[in-house]
């Protein structure tokens, strides 16, 4: 009897010890981000903010991309990691139906030489923003501006280890032959990008970046981007110039610079001021109401924006947040100019780190 009893503990040890090895492989995450905001003409809410038409104000429940996802790495081979990624958008605070969303998931190995991985994921070109963009995933994102934010499919990317911990050299290519059937242009599909320090300021107190990105998102672009923290202010800025593959006649540069002050008890007050000449971003797309804006002859494009806000995190998982955004412009077509759809954003919210 006793020695089953100690068998039994024994057994019931190593499964316990297994289970928990197991555990630590996958990891489960998420995000739960919602917002409340007032618009004047909802030309910036997310796209699947359920009753607003542009030109329209009101006020509205938006979702600030929520998602779901499984993680991690394991050995397989002195030397070699296998990593992996299954990430979905989740939608599910409205009566659209639309509840789940493709996001980053991709499968592949980590070495000594670097990680490479092919699926879908962030293109390099739009990761190596960095930390810059202080109201992302709101509807004060960089997108609003600037084009080539793209979350490419049918991808593979590679990242090099950090060299004297300071330099990592990246690309992502996209296979030709996926993107056949609605390709608008012959050349190859990829993006590279090169960064020096560290976006978290742990390593270093700066982050400086120099992309390019080729096709992908419809565009040629080129883009650099510098942060840095000085005590208890962070500033930075984003500089890009793009060109559309179908049309030569439209390119332009895109920029924007920010700031933010931490204060003593923790508030993180945030300004940014944007500048658009190019009109590839969603703001110009939806105030100007030119859906096909990358094929289009236009002149003079100028796009203004100005954003305030702040945020407060009450715990490490936990983010209350606010900003103010204006944006207004116009642009010239056929000889004549047109005044772009003015809109000033409100938005209050929260957001749950799991």
């Amino acid at each position: 009897m006793k020695k089953t009893f100690i068998s039994a503990s024994v057994a019931s040890v190593l499964a316990l010890a297994s289970f928990g090895a197991l555990a630590e492989g996958p990891s489960f995450y998420g995000r739960f981000d919602l917002g409340v905001t007032t618009t004047d003409s909802s030309t910036t809410l997310q796209g699947s903010t359920k009753g607003s038409t542009v030109g329209e104000s009101g006020t509205y429940l938006e979702n600030n991309f929520s998602w779901l996802g499984v993680k991690g790495s394991e050995k397989v081979a002195d030397g070699v990691d296998i990593v992996y990624q299954m990430e979905f958008g989740v939608d599910n605070t409205n009566n659209t139906g639309n509840t789940f969303t493709a996001r980053n998931t991709f499968l592949g190995f980590k070495t000594a030489a670097g990680t490479v991985f092919a699926g879908r994921n962030d293109t390099v070109f739009k990761q190596a923003e960095g930390n810059v963009d202080l109201f992302g995933n709101t509807n004060a994102d960089i997108d609003r501006l600037v084009s080539a934010q793209v979350r490419s499919g049918d991808g593979v990317w590679y990242y090099s280890p950090k060299i004297a911990d300071l330099v990592t050299i990246n690309a992502t290519y996209l296979f030709d032959d996926n993107y056949e059937a609605t390709a608008t242009t012959s050349d190859s599909m990829y993006a590279l990008s090169v960064t020096l320090g560290d976006k978290a300021f742990k390593a270093q107190n700066y982050y400086l970046a120099a992309a390019y990105n080729s096709a992908i998102g419809g565009v040629d672009a080129y883009r650099g981007v510098a942060q840095v923290k000085l005590g208890d202010f962070t500033v930075g800025g984003l500089f890009q110039n793009a060109e559309s593959i179908t049309n030569d006649n439209r390119d332009g540069n895109s920029y924007f610079v920010n700031v933010a002050y931490k204060l003593p008890m923790g508030i993180n007050l945030k300004a940014e001021y944007g500048k658009d000449e190019a009109g590839f971003g969603s703001y110009f797309k939806n105030a100007s109401g030119i859906t096909s804006n990358m094929t289009v002859d236009l002149d003079d494009v100028n796009v203004d924006q100005f954003i305030i806000g702040a945020d407060y995190r009450l715990v490490k998982s936990t983010l209350l947040y606010g900003h103010y955004a204006h944006y207004e412009g116009d642009f010239t077509q056929a000889g004549v100019k047109q005044d772009l759809i003015e809109d000033d954003v409100v938005s209050i919210g929260v957001r749950y780190d799991f």
